[in-house]
């Protein structure tokens, strides 16, 4: 479960995904992040039916825990104002026009070096480490980009994308096989590949296919992520079975693989419903585009 749980920040805005898949196709991310809104809520909305099934069919897989009233309730949560108020600020200036997502990472920046000056958090020697840890993960994910700008233009200059686009518009199963022969492609490569080098060596390739077969970029940026959810939690290179695995060390690798398959069961059900209907994921950024 909470394994599955870990994936649900990748659908969910703001993603860095999202942000790559933008950069590499040159959509503009606010969309994406939009179109990612519903599918993530469904996921929420599935993983909590199942969750309530299987608590009330197995009832010794998940306990009853001790009861809390409201008034501790609301105690607990209170301390997590702070990272509500960031969440709503940089979501809500994204969505509503006031700034870009660009500028949203800024935003977002200061208002957690702000909050965390207030509560007495973060103080140089702390807002010193972050800002070189800031400095390496930016360094990272710009030579991620840089390396995907040059695969693209390799493919562009060998012609490979415009062969591999022919091979699969002209394939006689339809846009609709061809898609389907694409997601189980995906299914496959996210059980061996790491979510980020699926995305970096598929794109450049599959993109421009499927906008040829007359399906819509943005929408389908939510299937890869979909798909690219799946494979952490797919066997046998499921990232985050084996960080769960590491910390419940009394927990075999095998047992945390069975209780992945019931959600692995949901996020394909919710797959089908998203490539059947589209307007699930193309409604929101409608709304605001």
């Amino acid at each position: 479960m909470i394994a599955a749980g870990g994936t649900l920040g990748i659908m969910i805005p703001p993603s860095v995904i999202f942000v790559l898949y933008g950069i590499m196709t040159e959509i503009e991310i606010t969309e994406l992040f939009a179109a990612g809104v519903i599918p993530g809520l469904m996921a929420v909305v599935f993983y909590s039916l199942l969750i309530s099934y299987l608590s009330k069919k197995y009832p010794h897989l998940l306990p009853r825990g001790e009861k809390f009233s409201w008034a501790e309730r609301w105690h607990s949560v209170r301390g997590l104002w702070a990272i509500f108020f960031l969440f709503l600020m940089v979501l809500g200036g994204i969505y509503s026009g006031i700034f870009t997502v660009q500028e949203a990472a800024g935003v977002g920046a200061i208002g957690a070096l702000v909050i965390g000056v207030i509560r007495g958090q973060l103080r140089m020697p702390e807002i010193r480490g972050a800002l070189v840890q800031a400095l390496r993960v930016s360094s990272a994910i710009m030579l991620i980009v840089i390396g995907a700008y040059l695969f693209g233009y390799f493919l562009t200059v060998t012609q490979f994308t415009q062969n591999a686009v022919e091979f699969l518009v002209e394939l006689p199963i339809g846009a609709y096989g061809v898609l389907t022969l694409i997601m189980l492609c995906y299914l496959v490569l996210g059980a061996v590949m790491d979510e980020l080098a699926m995305l970096l060596l598929t794109v450049p390739i599959v993109v421009p296919a499927i906008v040829a077969l007359g399906f819509d970029p943005v929408w389908f940026g939510v299937i890869l992520v979909m798909a690219v959810t799946l494979g952490l939690i797919s066997p046998p290179v499921g990232m985050n079975v084996f960080v769960i695995n590491s910390i419940a060390r009394d927990v075999p690798l095998v047992s945390i693989y069975k209780g992945t398959l019931p959600f692995i069961s949901m996020d394909i059900i919710r797959l089908i419903i998203l490539c059947a209907f589209p307007a699930l994921s193309l409604w929101l950024p409608g709304i605001l585009t």
